[in-house]
């Protein structure tokens, strides 16, 4: 069977459009991911508990230790809880360790000979 030109093109815009279709289709049913809010008071930027949970690499429960113990500042919004930058930012200046890594010599021991204990002769 040999198709013109003309047929041929007919039938490809028709496959087009189908599959225009579906896509269209298939968009319309992909669920949207809700665009999470910056919630700013005075121009201040301010975290809830899921970002700082994050940046903390902390749980919900120890976020609520923080608070409790009034070590962290938080204020509640629409029953959420929120903490202003500044205070996140002293929170971690003043009560947060930074790990200190020492630069420490190796000596030329081998297991179990210290240099306390000369090897014996």
């Amino acid at each position: 069977m040999i198709l013109d030109r003309n047929l041929f093109e007919d039938w490809m815009k028709r496959l087009i459009e189908r599959f225009d279709r579906i896509e269209r289709k298939i968009d319309n049913t992909k669920p949207t991911k809700p665009v999470k809010a910056d919630y700013t008071v005075d121009g201040e930027k301010m975290y809830d508990n899921q970002d700082l949970c994050f940046m903390l690499s902390c749980s919900k429960r120890t976020l609520q230790r923080y608070r409790v113990s009034g070590l962290l500042p938080c204020k509640r919004i629409r029953q959420k809880t929120y903490y202003f930058e500044t205070d996140v930012l002293n929170f971690i200046r003043e009560h947060l360790q930074v790990p200190e890594f020492k630069a420490t010599k190796l000596n030329d021991t081998t297991p179990g000979n210290s240099s306390d204990n000369p090897p014996s002769q």
